[in-house]
């Protein structure tokens, strides 16, 4: 019994290793991406295949990361559990997880999509761990600048996918991430600032002061309604993705700006990060399924 309890864990440390979360997360957004360039009308086989093929390679980064950041997550309270962090996972083991976790969904990609779809993803995951996790993120303040940029990739990939070309459509899907991953990372640092402090990680609020983070989040999530708006008034998606967007966009300035007049930022932050999921998740659900309503 007690062999069988200990498998259990070891399974459960490896699953979190991949950061499950920010898988699904990645995943939502790829089928907003495939689901735009099909236009109503999806390939199943090829959709799976996406999904599949691009969940591994994120879920490969998340390993990476978490191999990197086996020092820093020691020394913060919301990570100090992880199991690099604890030595439950051999580095050795880990490296050799996250690198057939990046072969078998590249893989996957090249044999199911195309070669434009497996270069971007490829791009994507060097950003996030070479550029991001071994360089910015322990040495700027632009680190989350930087990180957002890959995390706005899956749903390009899966819009690639599909369409095999860069057209405004993946751009704006690009430019639309981007724009949100800013308030988001930033509501995450503000929440978490003292872990952010203890670890020595740059991030803004902890370098520049919450008051200057805040002026940030502002003029991002400023633009970040019109840039999804731009997907209707170009046509790739219709009323209804107007109207839900443009109600939640004006929602999250409103929650962004009583940001400026809160006696508490840890819950006005909380709150932020609350919000983005639920826009980013609307966002994509919408997209999804507009053509089939």
């Amino acid at each position: 019994m007690k062999g069988i309890f200990l498998s259990k864990n070891l399974i459960k440390d490896y699953f979190q290793l991949i950061k499950p979360g920010i898988v699904f997360g990645n995943a939502i957004t790829v089928v907003a991406g495939f689901s735009l360039a099909s236009k109503g009308v999806i390939n199943g086989a090829l959709l799976l295949a996406t999904l599949a093929g691009l969940s591994l390679v994120v879920a490969s980064g998340c390993v990476f990361n978490n191999y990197i950041d086996r020092d820093i997550d020691a020394e913060m309270e919301r990570t100090k559990g992880r199991a690099l962090a604890q030595g439950r996972i051999s580095l050795r083991n880990a490296l050799v997880y996250g690198v057939l976790l990046w072969l078998i969904g590249f893989y996957i990609l090249l044999c199911s999509t195309n070669f434009l779809t497996v270069e971007v993803a490829l791009v994507g995951l060097f950003v996030y761990v070479g550029v991001y996790s071994l360089w910015l993120k322990r040495s700027s303040v632009y680190g989350t600048l930087i990180g957002s940029i890959s995390g706005a990739v899956p749903p390009v990939v899966g819009y690639l996918a599909v369409s095999n070309n860069i057209d405004a459509g993946a751009i704006i899907l690009f430019i639309i991430l981007t724009l949100w991953q800013m308030p988001h990372s930033f509501a995450i640092a503000i929440y978490r600032l003292e872990d952010y402090v203890k670890a020595g990680i740059p991030v803004l609020p902890a370098k520049r002061g919450v008051a200057v983070t805040k002026l940030h989040m502002f003029f991002y999530t400023i633009f970040f309604t019109p840039a999804t708006l731009m997907l209707s008034i170009l046509g790739y998606t219709g009323r209804l993705y107007f109207v839900a967007m443009s109600l939640l966009g004006i929602a999250w300035l409103a929650l962004c700006v009583r940001g400026f007049f809160t006696n508490d930022n840890k819950i006005w932050a909380r709150n932020m990060f609350i919000f983005s999921i639920v826009i980013i998740v609307v966002f994509a659900v919408v997209v999804s399924f507009e053509k089939f309503i």
